[in-house]
Order: C-alpha cells, then structure tokens, then sequence
C-alpha cells in the first residue's frame, strides 16, 4: 500500500500507527498550506501536563503550497523546542539512546517546513527499524489511482482520534501524570519504551474495516 499524506512535525502515535505497514510514503507537497494544523505542531507530556510544541513560520502572504513554507530563521524557537523536550525526557528510560540524532536533525539549518519534517520522520521510522521509502508529491491530484491510500489531513488533532479508526490507545510507561495521555508526539513513545515502540505500534492499531 502506498500512502499520500501531509508530514506533519514530529508526528503522533496515531500517524506512526497508519504508516508503519505501507511500502512507501509519499509527503503532499502540492497542497495549499492550512494553518494551526499538526504540520508545524506536536503534543508532548511535561510536568505540567500536555504541552503544544508550534514551529514558527516566516511570514508569507495569500496562498502557499507546503513545500514552500519557510521556517522562521535563527535558533530561538529551536533552543526552547529542545529545552522543553529535554526537561520533559531527559528522566525517560531511553532519552539518552536517541536523543542526540534528533536533536542533530532540530537544529540542522533547514529552510523549509517540509525538509525538517520529513527528517524527523525519516528518524521515527530508522527508530523504529522501518525502512520504508519517503518522497514527495511532484503534483495536486485530486484524484488518486488506486493503489495509492490518501490520507491527506485525515489525522488530525482538530477532531479526537476516537473519532477515526486508526488507532487505538495502549498504555506505556510515562515519565509524568497519574492518567495515560494518549496519541501524543511519537517521540514520547520512544523515550519512555525504547525497542518495544513497534511492538506498541503493532498492538495500537485499528486499520479500517478491521
């Protein structure tokens, strides 16, 4: 199964969950950019709780295709990504195994939203042991031949993923919280269960019409 879908920043357990299985990814690049959307922000867990982590953008004007939305420049919101990261894993039983790669890809100086996304979920899957190719639309189709699944803006965290039946939630280890909170950043996931990600990955999912 080949997937279209949007890269989106650090992506959610239940983003991880829809591509594990496909043989190849293709990231929708044509698409007019929609704001507040997960493509430029991820949840992860802190000692206060969830927190929204917003990759801010340069300021552009009127309509933008994704592969042309530029990051804001400088280091700033790189260094307080990484510093709330690091307060809410550096406890996590495998931060210290993974953390250096991601934050190497963080603070690489890209310039587009779309080539910082798709290394951080080329990281994701090597973590996960997954090889599956990425690459990125060449045009808008409106319409998909048939062996290709489009799941462009399907995940979303504007509706609950209850709603959708991809995913469904199984309890890991958390560093922080007395309740599980569910479908955060894959990166939580990671630092907290290490090797049994996939196994987790596996056991979370709920393909349609299963």
């Amino acid at each position: 199964m080949i997937i279209l879908i949007e890269p989106q920043y650090l992506p959610s357990i239940e983003y991880l969950c829809t591509i594990s299985l496909c043989k190849e990814i293709i990231l929708e690049g044509k698409e007019h950019f929609p704001k507040q959307t997960s493509r430029n922000r991820c949840h992860i867990n802190t000692s206060h709780g969830v927190k929204m982590l917003t990759v801010p953008l340069a300021e552009r004007h009127g309509k933008i295709l994704t592969e042309e939305v530029q990051l804001e420049p400088g280091i700033k919101w790189r260094n307080n990504h990484w510093r709330t990261i690091e307060s809410a894993y550096r406890k996590a039983p495998y931060f210290d195994y993974y953390f250096e790669e991601m934050k190497r890809i963080l603070f690489f100086d890209h310039k587009l939203l779309l080539d910082l996304n798709r290394d951080l979920l080329s990281f994701c899957l090597r973590s996960l042991g997954l090889q599956i190719p990425i690459s990125v639309s060449v045009s808008y189709e409106k319409s998909l031949t048939n062996n290709v699944f489009d799941l462009r803006s399907v995940i979303s965290d504007k509706k609950p993923f209850t709603s959708r039946q991809f995913y469904r939630s199984q309890p890991y280890y958390q560093v922080f919280g007395s309740e599980f909170a569910s479908n955060l950043s894959f990166i939580d996931l990671l630092f907290c269960e290490g090797p049994r990600s996939l196994e987790l990955i596996k056991a979370s999912k709920a393909l349609p019409n299963e």
